[in-house]
């Protein structure tokens, strides 16, 4: 199970794209022509989100609203908290936008795809974590940049309000389309989800590309030392450590049953790069984007690694 997760296409896909970036990096004006294209690409894959996602389950996520509840103030308050605190406790000896990177990491909203499939497999609600995870990423385009802005305004880090303006017209202008146009086209990417997966990944691979190249052009990634990414992989491991304890104390403390406390697990502990992405190129320069990405790339493979046996186990001993 755990090489099943290094071996996951897209965990490739990103690792192919940082080393890409690293060694052929864009820049000048082919730099912005990319930018551009990573800006339709982003357009499109929420686009296609509009479209996929039903409104009755936003409608059906209402009803389980314990579940949800807990699942909010957990993914947007506890583990915004502990980001803050380790941006903050790490900031003397990390680059600014390292740190920093630790707070971005702790506002995302849970991923889509793993946090359902992982808690299929450990036997989890997964009507529920489909929902949760429809719930928390809408709210998360919303609720990320501001927590974001709120909390590292005490580091002197402003989101503009050009930045609020590219999340209005890049992510939540065609995932309303998207919704207004489900009626007619839907049934259409329902039947081809193959292509829909290859466009997400696509989309998140470009933006993924054009931040990590702005930050080795820039020089940013070469003035990491080793010691510094050794310190980045103790806080991202003690970030897991929260995240996936804390969400299986607070379901037992909630009282939450044997599924929804292991759907609480899965969907509130993981982080989604698939927003992270997209975000970091609407919100952060393109010299900073790359640096401030890295701590959710380095999350999103561990918490694969950690879910895949964990997840088995919880599976076999479910009764």
């Amino acid at each position: 199970m755990i090489l099943r997760a290094f071996t996951d296409r897209f965990v490739l896909l990103l690792m192919a794209t940082v080393l890409l970036a690293s060694f052929l990096p864009v820049s000048g004006r082919s730099a912005e022509i990319a930018s551009d294209i990573s800006s339709a690409a982003i357009f499109l894959l929420f686009l296609l989100h509009g479209l996929r996602l039903p409104r009755e389950e936003l409608a059906r996520a209402l009803k389980n609203w314990k579940l949800q509840a807990a699942l909010l103030a957990f993914v947007f308050g506890a583990m915004a908290a502990a980001g803050f605190g380790l941006s903050h406790l790490t900031a003397r000896w990390l680059p600014t936008d390292l740190a920093l990177g630790l707070l971005f990491l702790g506002t995302l909203p849970s991923t889509v795809q793993s946090a359902t499939a992982y808690s299929s497999l450990a036997g989890g609600n997964v009507a529920a974590s489909v929902v949760a995870a429809a719930l928390l990423n809408l709210t998360g385009v919303v609720l990320t940049p501001l927590l974001f802005a709120a909390l590292a305004s005490t580091a002197g880090v402003t989101v503009t309000g050009d930045a609020v303006l590219r999340i209005l017209t890049i992510l939540l202008l065609p995932f309303a389309l998207g919704q207004i146009l489900q009626a007619w086209l839907r049934p259409y990417i329902a039947e081809r989800k193959s292509l829909v997966t290859w466009v997400d990944r696509t989309a998140i691979a470009i933006a993924v590309y054009v931040a990590f190249s702005g930050a080795v052009v820039d020089g940013a990634l070469g003035r990491v030392s080793a010691g510094e990414f050794a310190l980045l992989g103790c806080a991202v491991a003690a970030f897991l450590a929260f995240g996936f304890g804390g969400a299986w104390l607070a379901g037992g403390a909630l009282r939450l049953d044997g599924p929804d406390r292991r759907t609480m697990l899965f969907s509130g502990a993981q982080k989604s790069i698939a927003i992270g992405a997209p975000l970091a190129a609407i919100l952060f320069a393109p010299d900073r984007a790359g640096i401030i990405l890295l701590p959710v790339l380095v999350y999103h493979l561990a918490q694969l690694v950690l879910s895949a046996p964990l997840a088995a186990r919880l599976g076999e001993s479910r009764g």
